[in-house]
């Protein structure tokens, strides 16, 4: 089948969500002998080794459009003084990136088009009807934007909860542009204001576990482990939340309790907190296993934001004991008490850390389930298969 794939984000390296989930559905729909021309945006420079891991997969055609900051600085004021767009659309929208979709559009002429995140919908819009098209909302930005507008400064709560409301119109409103649509997991799909939700197929996330295997042998470095893109606001909040209030209470009961919070660009309010007792940050790692792999149990303490949390299923594949709160939880699934530790507030977290932190066994046993869970529920060819009979089917 040909397909072309709409990105706004070029799906290499895997070093945020969305890239992740593009990149291994790709690679899986490449294997199968789709002929794919992929349309990626950036808004920074592609290195050639990025080009090079996914050229491979995209037999009809790679394409990579640079937005510029002029381009997105005239996108944002579009959004906010004409059009009502959310800023999110605003961003990466470009007429001359417009034109590049017209023109693959009709001369590649694909069997389905696949749009990942309602930030390419509207380069779909003027062609609404004419092609079969799919939209994998992914998260849903609205409700996102909403729980971090009930927690920010008091000066950034109106427009992010302008930019709440107006994400949500917009995912409605896209809705009826395309005729399938997908999403990461159920509880994501109930949050979308659309009366027809309830046929948005779901389509998880998965894992690579060639890659991410158990490394029992490994030295333990740290006790408790968080990471993910520390310049993300839920990752930043949840850093802020783990480092400042629940690793104190757990330093009482255990007082050389280790934090690591390691992934990619740490925001200036993430790299502060290196200074506090027992927390190190590490930035960017070439393989973010080696963090797993030294940590004793992993923690998502988060608080805001949606989808889920490809680092829990990360942890969970590597067999360490995990504990995160219900809104993470409630996309990942599993059993709390046998595949996962969940809590709500830092006292409770911080019972359920240094319960595992005291009790070794305990711990070895919950990581042995979490990894078999995983093993069953979490894998990237069943997952894509779903999106590849949708496509199947509607063409």
């Amino acid at each position: 089948m040909k397909l072309l794939v709409l990105l706004s984000r070029f799906p290499y390296p895997l070093d945020k969500g969305d890239k992740l989930r593009a990149f291994h559905q790709l690679r899986y729909l490449a294997g199968r002998g789709h002929e794919i021309c992929l349309l990626a945006l950036s808004d920074e420079p592609v290195p050639a080794a990025a080009l090079a891991a996914v050229r491979p997969l995209c037999r009809g055609g790679l394409h990579l459009h640079y937005l510029g900051r002029l381009c997105r600085g005239r996108g944002l004021a579009r959004a906010l003084a004409t059009t009502g767009w959310p800023l999110q659309v605003g961003y990466f929208y470009e007429e001359k990136a417009q034109r590049l979709v017209d023109k693959l559009l009709a001369e590649f002429r694909p069997q389905h088009v696949y749009c990942q995140l309602i930030r390419m919908a509207e380069y779909l819009r003027p062609h609404a009807g004419r092609y079969p098209m799919t939209l994998d909302y992914m998260d849903v930005f609205s409700a996102g934007m909403a729980r971090r507008a009930a927690t920010a400064p008091a000066w950034q709560r109106p427009v992010l909860a302008l930019e709440a409301r107006r994400l949500a119109a917009y995912e409605a409103a896209a809705f009826d542009w395309f005729g399938h649509h997908t999403i990461i997991s159920e509880q994501d799909q109930q949050l979308i204001q659309h009366i027809q939700k309830e046929v948005i197929t779901v389509v998880p996330n998965g894992i690579d576990f060639t890659c991410f295997q158990p490394r029992p042998e490994a030295e333990k470095t740290c006790d408790l482990l968080f990471c993910g893109n520390m310049g993300y606001y839920p990752n930043v909040d949840a850093a802020c939340w783990l480092a400042e209030e629940i690793l104190p209470l757990v330093r009482q009961r255990q007082p050389q309790t280790r934090l690591l919070l390691a992934g990619t660009t740490p925001s200036p309010k993430v790299r502060a907190l290196a200074t506090r007792p027992g927390v190190a940050v590490s930035g960017w790692l070439p393989d973010i296993r080696t963090a797993y792999a030294g940590a004793r149990v992993f923690v998502a303490p988060m608080r805001v934001g949606t989808g889920l949390q490809n680092k829990l299923l990360e942890a969970m594949a590597m067999q360490l004991p995990c504990v995160t709160t219900p809104l993470a939880h409630n996309a990942l699934g599993g059993a709390p008490g046998r595949h996962l530790l969940v809590a709500e507030g830092a006292p409770a977290l911080a019972e359920a850390l240094a319960g595992l932190l005291a009790d070794a066994p305990a711990a070895a046993r919950l990581a042995a389930a979490g990894r078999t869970f995983v093993e069953e529920t979490y894998d990237w060819a069943a997952a894509t298969a779903r999106l590849e009979n949708l496509f199947r089917d509607n063409c």
